[in-house]
Parts: structure tokens; sequence; C-alpha cells
């Protein structure tokens, strides 16, 4: 029941409405060729909200782009449609054209003019009659205001980003696609442009869709995630509610970089695992006969321990500053592996790989909670 807000006379009650949906993608699927060609995009329902950033996540060759493609109007979808504001701009029998969808687009190379000044880059998509005076407030929000009559060349790669950024935002489009944005930047300028995103994004008034593969990077700016594998969207959650309550195993191993260990039913509420027998507590569903099971160990749940008798090999070791990663060829699959710096293994040392004893994993799919027999 909504609560009368104090702050106004009357006992008059603030009622708060969801906000509009921006962009709708609403069973989309698409492939390149005619019939019999392997599909890119499988089934896509994805929405939006007005001001919302939303991050599209996953590896090379999921679909990313070919999604952003279908969103601003260069292809048409196989099946399925895209409204933007609730009016349809896409389908298998209409588009709109890419510049009637008042979308804005940013790229991984910034795609500035070079014989432009960073003034007319600012102003490039006003249209006649349309107020300068937006493009001069966006230079100041992105920190370029001072530097109109300097040319791309003039600036550094930082720069250049926030002024195709500026450009994007001046003709106040609805709607902004984020191509790998700062793939390009090294990495001190690419955590500080990110920090700044979403508050430009939201002085503007736009919503963001932003490709990446990079989950640490979709989990710290982003309102939501919507994490893509093989043309499915796999889970679209908050960021904490991915982290904390994955759907797949694809996405906890991809976005938590988790390790997905092969399991073997031994009855309703065992498996065993090469790492050992696990069994589900009492009271859990029944594990599923005849399916593919897998179990998730976070990189902070095994132990390590050197041993030349070891079935383990360590076939990489990266100093993280505060722990050490590693991972470990076992037969057939690696482990990924947290460890204290006081716990330095060599290259290719023989070791064994435990599951610490306090550790709550989970059986996928199912998603079942298991612990160690």
């Amino acid at each position: 029941m909504d609560q009368p807000n104090p702050s106004l006379s009357g006992g008059e009650r603030v009622i708060h409405q969801p906000r509009p949906q921006r962009l709708q993608v609403e069973g989309l699927w698409h492939r390149f060729g005619g019939n019999g060609a392997p599909w890119i995009l499988q089934g896509i329902d994805l929405q939006l909200q007005e001001r919302e950033l939303v991050g599209l996540l996953g590896p090379s060759g999921c679909g990313k782009t070919s999604l952003l493609r279908l969103i601003v109007g260069f292809d048409r979808p196989c099946r399925g449609r895209v409204l933007l504001d609730g009016q349809e701009v896409s389908s298998p029998t209409w588009l709109r054209p890419p510049e009637r969808r008042n979308i804005g687009m940013v790229f991984q190379d910034d795609a500035l003019f070079p014989h432009l000044s960073v003034w007319d880059n600012a102003c490039f998509g006003l249209g006649p009659g349309q107020d300068r005076g937006r493009a001069s407030w966006l230079l100041e929000l992105v920190g370029l205001a001072g530097l109109e009559k300097r040319y791309p060349h003039e600036l550094s790669g930082g720069q250049r980003q926030r002024l195709a950024l500026a450009r994007v935002l001046a003709p106040a489009p609805s709607l902004v696609l984020l191509d790998e944005p700062f793939s390009n930047l090294d990495v001190e300028v690419r955590l500080h442009l990110r920090s700044e995103l979403p508050n430009v994004l939201s002085c503007c008034g736009a919503t963001g869709l932003m490709v990446t593969h990079d989950p640490e990077e979709a989990l710290a700016i982003c309102d939501r995630v919507a994490v893509l594998n093989g043309g499915h969207l796999e889970q679209c959650a908050q960021p904490r509610q991915l982290v904390e309550a994955p759907t797949t195993g694809f996405v906890a191993s991809f976005v938590l970089q988790a390790n997905l260990l092969p399991a073997q039913r031994l009855d309703d509420q065992t498996v065993d695992t090469p790492l050992g027998m696990l069994r589900c507590p009492s009271g859990a569903p029944a594990i599923a006969p005849n399916a593919p099971l897998q179990v998730l160990l976070r990189p902070e749940q095994l132990q390590l321990k050197a041993d030349d008798q070891g079935a383990g090999r360590v076939s990489c070791r990266e100093f993280l500053g505060q722990v050490w990663l590693y991972r470990i060829q076992m037969d057939r699959f690696i482990l990924k592996l947290r460890q204290p710096l006081g716990n330095a293994l060599a290259l290719h040392q023989p070791c064994v790989v435990t599951i610490d004893p306090a550790a709550e994993l989970l059986l996928y799919p199912q998603r079942l909670p298991l612990v160690l027999v």
C-alpha cells in the first residue's frame, strides 16, 4: 500500500509509477544467409527502462554486435520485433531506417572527423535550428571545455572517446548503444571513463545499452547485465543477483570466473567428482537422473598443496597483489584457484587440489546445494 508523503499537505500520496520502457526486444531470431544457416540470435527478449544502463555481456561470437545492429536498424530480424518507446521499428516485414530511430552509437574507435575541430565534431549531429548550447554543455560535462579549437589528433585517447560520447549525445537521443567503447584505452583511462559514463547518461536523460566482454566492467557500472551465450540470453539481472544467484552454469563460469567440475550422480542425494563425493543437505530435492551435471566451485573454495604424487600440475600462476591466481591442469580440465601469497608453487609443480570443507557449493542445472561427504 502506498504511504502518505509527510512533506505534502492534505495527506496527498505519491504513487511511484514504473519507468516507461524505452526499448523492447521481443522474440528476436536472426541469422545470416537462407534457411539452413546457423542462428546468430535465438529467441531474445530484452527490455530497457527509461534512464537505465544495461550491459550486454558475453564472449566473442555470442551475438552481441548482431543484436546491436538489429536494434539500430542496420539489419532486419528473421523473427520477432524491436520497439522503441512502444512503437515497432523492426520486424521481418518492416524496418524503420536508422536515421529515424533517435539512437546514438559509440564505437570502439572514436570515429571522429579528423578535419573538424572539437567544437565542430560535437555539433556535427545537430540539425538546422537545434540549440548548440547543448554541445557546449556536453563538452563541459565530459571535461573538454576549453579545448573547442583543437583537432582530434591533438587529443589523448581518453579525450577523443569523451568527444565521441559528447557528439552522440548532442542531438539528445533517447537510446545510446555503446559497442565496447573503452576497449582501446589504457587501464587507468578506461577505469576513469567507465566510472563517469552512468552519470553522463543520467544527466542527459538517456538510456544506454553497452556491449562488453569484460564481466568486471559490466558489473561495476550497469543497472542490469544481460548475459549472452551462443545466441541465447542466459540471464538478465542486477549485478548483485548475477553474482549471488547465477541461473546457469555458463553465467556462473563466465561472470564469476568460477570452475565447473563434471559430476556423476550416485543416488538421489550424492554425486561423485574428480575431487571427491558431494551430497545435498537433508530436505533438498532429489538429483535428477540422466542429466549432465556440473558443480560450481569458486576459485576461493579450493585448497592447494604441493605434492610430488599429486594429479595436478601448475600450468599458470599470476600475482594479483594480495593473492596468487593459479590454473591447475588436472586430467582433462583446468581449475582456477586463489591462494594466499604464502602458498607459492612453481610452474609445472605437481600438486593436490581439494575442496574447502566449509564450502557451500551448487549443482547445476538444478542449482542444488552441495557439501563434502
